[in-house]
């Protein structure tokens, strides 16, 4: 039999090569690449997208990733008069009836400003996958690689941060960042290992001056131009672009937001010694001078054994990290328009393991959230007593990328096809959590 397309060609009809190879590769593939040939089925995927849209509540986002696992009940969801509370007590904090962590009492200070959500769930008990499905709402799969949150602002809302600065920085060591995903490279972040070190490499080597370098580009440039025209593919056209990108950033004015050395020593010991803190501060600096993304990783919460231990000191860290990037912020003027992120890829297990830790636990974990429109002394959600399931208002890992997508002013529903031709939305159908804004 026939296809439709192979129908209209017998007939004569006019079709275009661009529309004969999209039609065929719909065929082949099974998904509609075009809007005039985008199936009831293809558009069905996507029903259950958000279509909420809003003018944005936040112009920037600090996200703080908590590498491992970082358990909801030595934090931000401590229970009490349970066996599974562990030696870790509630404190008050600064919001009514609001309560964290001991370990955590700079935090608490500044729980006014922030909102606490008790009941995240996710389908990923595995770092690998659960950490990628946290950065991307997706699981993840052999055959592609979907973008972070930072590459979707990127590819949404290009040219309106720093025009001589990386839109999209990551500060850590995280090998298993999503990036670009399938997106041009170009959208990807700028990754800085260790946040005192700066950026290397964007001075001009000793005795070379700067005629003479633009002398070595125009020469490099004239001899990959047969290359280029040969290969006009987007991963030529990126590698072209990030020396671009590159050479402007060098002769940026910004670039000492790189360095912290420009700090006072009482604003970075607040922050703390550690690479964490100081990566927060390097956030701040960004994002005073249009930088648009920063996520900033903290590692080390898989606590299997001597989860406290391990926890306490870890939280020493974050404690005094979060609530001067807090208050930094705030007394600049700048936390109304930053949104600060706090996820991980799972929460830890209610029991004590024979180690004394605790285990992975995706069923119920907690995040947390502060500026950018978000209330201040709130709590989202609920565990129940001993912090097994969710209790009130489930929170699936796509709504809290909904969520972000939404404070930033980001299209929910607008549908972006990979290199393969295959249709995604920012967030899956992640719906942003709306009660949270103020």
């Amino acid at each position: 039999m026939r296809t439709t397309l192979q129908s209209k060609l017998l007939r004569g009809e006019d079709l275009s090569r661009r529309q004969f190879v999209a039609r065929t590769a719909s065929t082949m593939l099974g998904v509609g690449l075009l809007p005039e040939v985008f199936t009831s089925k293809a558009h069905a995927a996507f029903e259950g997208s958000s279509k909420l849209k809003q003018v944005a509540t936040a112009k920037n986002v600090i996200y703080l990733y908590m590498s491992g696992g970082q358990s909801h009940m030595d934090t931000w969801d401590p229970k009490e008069g349970v066996e599974t509370a562990g030696p870790t007590k509630p404190i008050k904090t600064s919001a009514d009836g609001v309560r964290i962590s001991e370990y955590l009492p700079l935090t608490a200070q500044q729980m006014h400003h922030a909102t606490v959500i008790n009941s995240l769930s996710s389908t990923q008990g595995a770092h690998e996958q659960g950490n990628y499905m946290m950065h991307t709402s997706y699981a993840l799969r052999g055959t592609i690689r979907h973008p972070g949150m930072g590459a979707w602002l990127n590819v949404f809302q290009p040219g309106t941060g720093n025009s001589t600065l990386p839109n999209y920085v990551y500060v850590g060591n995280d090998s298993r960042h999503p990036g670009a995903g399938f997106f041009p490279a170009v959208n990807g972040p700028l990754f800085v290992n260790n946040p005192e070190n700066g950026i290397k490499n964007v001075k001009l080597q000793k005795n070379l001056t700067d005629e003479h370098f633009q002398k070595r580009m125009a020469f490099a440039d004239d001899l990959d131009k047969e290359f280029r025209a040969t290969f006009p593919h987007r991963n030529v056209k990126a590698y072209t672009e990030m020396y671009d990108d590159a050479i402007a950033m060098m002769k940026s004015e910004d670039l000492k937001a790189f360095d912290l050395t420009e700090e006072n020593e009482v604003t970075r010991k607040a922050y703390g010694p550690e690479s964490f803190g100081q990566g927060c501060l390097l956030a701040r600096r960004l994002v005073e001078r249009g930088v648009r993304f920063v996520e900033v990783s903290l590692g080390g919460w898989d606590t299997h054994n001597a989860n406290f231990v391990k926890v306490p000191e870890l939280c020493e860290v974050l404690d005094k990290a979060l609530s001067s990037l807090i208050g930094d912020l705030y007394s600049r003027g700048l936390l109304d328009e930053t949104l600060i992120v706090l996820n991980s890829e799972f929460g830890r297990t209610p029991d004590i393991n024979q180690n004394v830790g605790r285990d992975h636990y995706p069923k119920v974990f907690s995040g947390f959230m502060a500026g950018g429109g978000v209330k201040g002394g709130f709590v989202y959600g609920k565990s129940d007593a001993e912090g097994r399931e969710v209790a009130e208002d489930k929170v699936e890992v796509p709504d809290i990328n909904a969520t972000i997508a939404y404070a930033l002013g980001l299209p929910l529903d607008q549908v972006i096809y990979s290199p393969s031709k295959r249709p995604f939305t920012l967030a899956d159908k992640g719906q942003p959590l709306m009660e949270i804004f103020a």
